[in-house]
Formats: structure tokens, C-alpha cells, sequence
């Protein structure tokens, strides 16, 4: 089983990713920010850089849709390569930060890869207002994350409801961050815990 945790910057996935794991003793694969050669280019001159980080991305996702194919474990995921193609390079072109020439070689290589990959069992989306993400980015102190403007996080929320209310791929399950703080408490945790085990058990939500 394969469940992934869809959500904008800062919304908590890293978080409940390990949180997950930790719990239902799932393996955790978790986003390669640190070690992404272009992360700190980007924010620095997004226009220039913005193919070049879409496609590392599209790379180490792909890497990892088929390590969890050949796990032959349970395994929780830290973003989907569904978010990079339909959310954060379409938002990168609708900014005008993509050309539309590049989007479209880079939305057709997705294409040509997505028919290779096998939908999670279960995707939650952590559903988080822009003031919440920029308290969260705010607080990891991440150098790089520093010049993301607040317009940027607002299109990307857009995108990311567009995207979940037009999800077709499988289960899905929303996680309101407002209400549900479970990075910080372990009864919201465990109420999480148990609407997951509702939606991949078909047991009742309490």
C-alpha cells in the first residue's frame, strides 16, 4: 500500500510523513529539498531556473514511484508527481515564470511517463490557508525559502484545490491544518490516525 501527502509549502507534509511512518510502521520517502541542486537558484531568479528545477524534480520523482514499485512494502510519500506537473510548473507557466515552449516538452515528457505510474492508494491533502504557510516556512528557517512571496503561495492554493476537486485517480482524504494541528497535538494526531484507518479500512470515522 502506498499512501501520499499532497499540500502546498509549509503545509506539514514533511511532518505527518514521519509522524505516518512512525505509527503504522510505514517506509517514509521523503522530498530531496536539501540535496536539490537548483532550489536556491530558483528562488533567486525563478525565471531562469524554473525548467531546470521542474525537471529534477520530474527525475527524482519518477526514481522514487519506482523504488516504492520494488519496496514491496507499505510506504507513506512526501508529495506526488502529480503536484509537480499539474501544480507547480502550470502556476510556474500561468506566472509567467515558464515559457509556455518549455511547459509544454515538459508536460509532454510527464505524459509520456505518467502511463508508468500506479496512483497511490491514498492521497491526503493538507489543506492550509497562506498564513499559516508562510508561519510554517517562517519557522523551518530554511535560507532559500525566504524570498517566496505570498502571491506565489496563493496560486499555488488555487492550483492545489483545482487539482484535489478534480482528483480522479483514487481514494482521497482532506486534511484541514487549521483544525487539525497534528504536528503539536497528539489528540488531533490521533484523530488523523483514525480517519486514515477509516479510508484505507472502511472502518467508521469517529
Amino acid at each position: 500500500m502506498n499512501i501520499a501527502i499532497a499540500g502546498n509549502i509549509g503545509s506539514g507534509k514533511t511532518t505527518l510523513t514521519g509522524l505516518l511512518a512512525k505509527d503504522f510502521g510505514w517506509e517514509p520517502f521523503y522530498e530531496k529539498v536539501d540535496k536539490n541542486p537548483y532550489l536556491n537558484n530558483f528562488y533567486e531568479d525563478m525565471n531562469r531556473w524554473s525548467f531546470n528545477l521542474q525537471i529534477y524534480f520530474l527525475n527524482t520523482r519518477l526514481e522514487q514511484v519506482f523504488q516504492i514499485r520494488n519496496l514491496k512494502k507499505d510506504t507513506v510519500q512526501d508529495r506526488t508527481i502529480y503536484e509537480d506537473a499539474y501544480i507547480f510548473a502550470a502556476n510556474l507557466r500561468d506566472m509567467g515564470l515558464m515559457s509556455s515552449r518549455d511547459y509544454d516538452t515538459y508536460l509532454s515528457l510527464f505524459e509520456q511517463i505518467s502511463g508508468y505510474i500506479q496512483p497511490p492508494d491514498l492521497l491526503i491533502y493538507l489543506r492550509a490557508s497562506v498564513p499559516t504557510l508562510v508561519k510554517q516556512i517562517h519557522k523551518r528557517g530554511r535560507e532559500y525559502e525566504k524570498s517566496i512571496s505570498i502571491d506565489y503561495l496563493h496560486k499555488l492554493n488555487e492550483k492545489y484545490e483545482n487539482f484535489i476537486n478534480n482528483y480522479k485517480n483514487g481514494k482521497i482524504m482532506v486534511i484541514n491544518v487549521e483544525e487539525f494541528k497534528f504536528h503539536e497535538s497528539t489528540e488531533d494526531l490521533a484523530k488523523v490516525i483514525n480517519n486514515i484507518n477509516a479510508n484505507i479500512n472502511g472502518l467508521f470515522k469517529l
